[in-house]
């Protein structure tokens, strides 16, 4: 069973030129997925009655174009897998017409927030979802390869807004934070977020950002240079 809403492009959601920025893409899927847990009696009450959450682990969002200021668009999600205690979910960012402004592939994971780590998935979890078949488009490896030579940024903290209500930083947060080192004006044509592990308020980020062949890699870093995610865009057909 699919899930979707109508919105309106919001002088809040978009950059400099008006159109929509990345993150406000990814907070309109976010929000799709909660009402859709919301309307399947899996809301954030229940679940925190259950004692489990699903957390995600990947994106990848192929974009076409990116909308403007004042344009209604369609918010589009349905899950399409469910296997062992992962849940794939596909989302899609549509105009009013119905042309497919974004596609979007997600991996997540059942989480038993008590023991910490991935539980056991029952049916029950997955009541009321159902599955649609998967949209077309290319579907590459969650995993994201860190070559050497990556240049290290300065060094940031983790603040207080920057965390959710699982009590670590939201996986849009991670995006905000790649995006600083983008190219000016440049809109990727793809968005690949790998999250690795959890960061916490006051924890310290080290970036360290590759450019190479049309695509920039963030890895978002802790002190032991280990990543916390590494975002990938690609701007080989970005929207400018």
């Amino acid at each position: 069973m699919s899930y979707e809403f109508k919105s309106r492009i919001r002088y809040s959601e978009t950059g400099r030129d008006r159109k929509l920025t990345l993150v406000s893409m990814v907070d309109y899927f976010q929000d799709c997925t909660t009402f859709h847990s919301e309307a399947c009696g899996h809301g954030m009450d229940f679940t925190e009655q259950q004692g489990y959450a699903w957390m995600i682990l990947s994106w990848q969002i192929d974009i076409a174009r990116y909308p403007v200021l004042g344009e209604t668009v369609r918010i589009w999600t349905a899950p399409y897998a469910f296997r062992g205690f992962y849940g794939y979910r596909n989302f899609a960012l549509l105009s009013e017409d119905g042309t497919y402004l974004a596609k979007a592939n997600s991996v997540w994971v059942f989480m038993d927030k008590k023991a910490g780590r991935p539980g056991r998935l029952l049916p029950e979890h997955i009541a009321g979802y159902g599955q649609d078949p998967k949209l077309e488009m290319e579907y590459l490896s969650r995993k994201i390869g860190i070559p050497s030579g990556g240049e290290k940024k300065e060094a940031f903290q983790v603040h207080r807004y920057q965390i959710d209500t699982n009590n670590h930083v939201n996986n849009g947060q991670y995006i905000r934070m790649a995006e600083e080192y983008l190219p000016e004006g440049v809109h990727p044509a793809r968005l690949r977020v790998e999250y690795r592990r959890q960061a916490y308020v006051n924890d310290t980020i080290v970036p360290v950002v590759l450019s190479r062949d049309g695509e920039m890699l963030v890895s978002l870093c802790g002190l032991d240079e280990k990543p916390y995610a590494v975002v990938a865009f690609d701007f080989e057909t970005a929207d400018k």
